[in-house]
């Protein structure tokens, strides 16, 4: 992350509560995130040029108010204003309940909700989920 910072990257967004930090999702350009190519799960499906969600933590006093929806539509919408066209994520997706500690990729059910359609899936409980995005229209001048 430092060296992402170092370079002038922004790696992610904070949400605050009142002026308290309570939510974090980080995302960029899927190329920031030399983990990606490696990892049998997460590798690229295809060529094209996608940025990646990759990571959401939302503090435990602060759960359960649907502050990973509000991160996730906020990643979509900082992605989209730095030109990207097509955002993809990695989430979990089980039937069970998982321990917050296993879910630092977000539930599969927040991306549906969001618009995210599933692309690939390498595991059983790991699918990869895209969303297109349409560029932001300008304001009607007067």
């Amino acid at each position: 992350m430092k060296a992402l910072v170092d370079r002038g990257s922004v790696p992610g967004l904070i949400g605050y509560d009142d002026g308290v930090p309570v939510a974090w999702v980080s995302l960029g350009p899927r190329g920031d995130y030399a983990k990606l190519r490696r990892s049998p799960v997460m590798k690229p499906v295809d060529d094209q040029p996608v940025w990646s969600i990759v990571c959401f933590f939302v503090d435990r006093n602060a759960r359960g108010r649907g502050l990973s929806q509000r991160m996730l539509e906020a990643a979509v919408d900082y992605a989209r204003s730095r030109g990207a066209r097509l955002v993809e994520a990695y989430p979990v997706d089980k039937d069970q309940r998982s321990h917050p500690d296993d879910m630092f990729f977000g539930a599969k059910s927040i991306y549906d909700r969001a618009g995210f359609r599933e692309v690939a899936r390498r595991k059983p409980t790991r699918p990869v989920v895209r969303k297109s995005l349409r560029p932001r229209r300008a304001a009607a001048r007067r």
